[in-house]
């Protein structure tokens, strides 16, 4: 059965697209079919999957608004080892055009990846930093939700407004959706602020905090340049290995 996993956190800098594309491909290099979901305008997991997103002939826009079948728009993306549904700025007039909607506006999504989600193992969507439109129907159209979190002390007041956003769209448009887990990122347990929020967070969330850490390491910032996940970047980094790491610990949580 398919599992739709929204990564979210309406703060940005965090590794919310990294996770995803790094994510797509250790799930994948597991044997998992994926499909990533490219959400954000800014299109930065189009280009770390190695896709341009100035020069797609379509985009998610067009299967959010209706104008395009999924299957016309999905891409493959051999390096990576997973489907693609790119994303780039067009997105930014998505917002516009489904507020002007008074039915159905938040489930767009849902309609669109009905078509295609039994072809997945696993559906990753990227979601904007922020709490709009286009994040409402990710949350609306997942299982659960995957949150990337670096441990900071801004960090828990943004997670505490994401958490009210989740309850908010469980208790309206989705009450299937769950918190499949918190992810630590850019993680350095030498430092003392890291180790509190770490404690924080484990003595607040429990089992919902992931037992894999994701460290800072100089091959996840590269890889995006060249087009590439840091699994086929540098696949023997600390920063990969952690990745695949995520992925097995996700297999068994969430028995994919």
């Amino acid at each position: 059965m398919t599992k739709i996993i929204a990564l979210t956190n309406q703060k940005g800098g965090v590794g919310k697209t990294t996770t995803a594309v790094n994510l797509a491909a250790s799930l994948a290099a597991l044997d998992r079919r994926v499909l990533l979901v490219d959400l954000d305008p800014q299109g930065h997991a189009t280009m770390g999957s190695g896709a341009d997103k100035h020069d797609l002939d379509a985009s998610v826009l067009d299967v959010v608004l209706g104008e395009k079948r999924p299957t016309e728009v999905i891409i493959d993306c051999p390096q990576a080892g997973y489907a693609l549904l790119p994303g780039n700025g067009d997105l930014t007039a998505a917002e516009v055009e489904l507020l002007d909607r008074r039915e159905g506006r938040e489930r767009c999504l849902v309609k669109a990846l009905e078509e295609v989600a039994g072809e997945y193992d696993v559906v990753l969507i990227d979601c904007p930093p922020s709490l709009n439109m286009l994040t409402v129907n990710a949350l609306t159209a997942a299982d659960g939700v995957l949150i990337p979190l670096q441990c900071e002390f801004y960090a828990l007041e943004g997670l505490s407004a994401l958490l009210d956003t989740v309850e908010q769209i469980k208790d309206s448009v989705n009450p299937q959706i769950e918190i499949y887990g918190i992810l630590r990122t850019m993680f350095d347990a030498r430092n003392s602020l890291t180790r509190d929020v770490s404690k924080q967070l484990r003595d607040y969330f429990g089992d919902a905090l992931l037992k894999t850490t994701i460290p800072r390491n100089v091959r996840v910032a590269e890889a995006p340049s060249h087009g590439l996940p840091v699994t086929q970047y540098a696949r023997f980094s600390r920063g990969s290995q952690a990745h695949r790491v995520l992925a097995k610990e996700l297999i068994r949580r969430l028995s994919l």
